[in-house]
């Protein structure tokens, strides 16, 4: 039977997460600090998408008003909304020009 539990030393190896969580009084913007940390960092064979739905399962569903919580379901429906053109110069309508 395959391992349902997802291996967080693998996800997070810095152990941010669980160190974020047990911290009282952690404000929104230490957390996103915190995430953009995890975000950047070099994590091996780690599909993104999937981590972060697990990290979410794990942390954010018990402890839905901490401010990471927040952060990790931003992070979460970004990462569903992946690969949308958000615009640049593709994106304008453009006059057509007859010549």
């Amino acid at each position: 039977m395959a391992d349902l539990v997802p291996d967080l030393t693998k996800i997070d190896p810095k152990g941010l997460f669980t160190d974020v969580y047990s911290m009282d009084g952690i404000t929104l913007e230490e957390c996103r600090s915190v995430f953009l940390d995890w975000a950047i960092s070099g994590k091996d064979d780690v599909d993104e998408t999937q981590a972060l739905a697990d990290l979410h399962a794990h942390f954010a569903t018990p402890s839905p008003d901490h401010p990471m919580s927040s952060v990790l379901r931003d992070a979460v429906m970004g990462a569903q909304n992946k690969g949308r053109r958000r615009g640049g110069a593709r994106g304008r309508p453009r006059p057509d020009y007859e010549t």
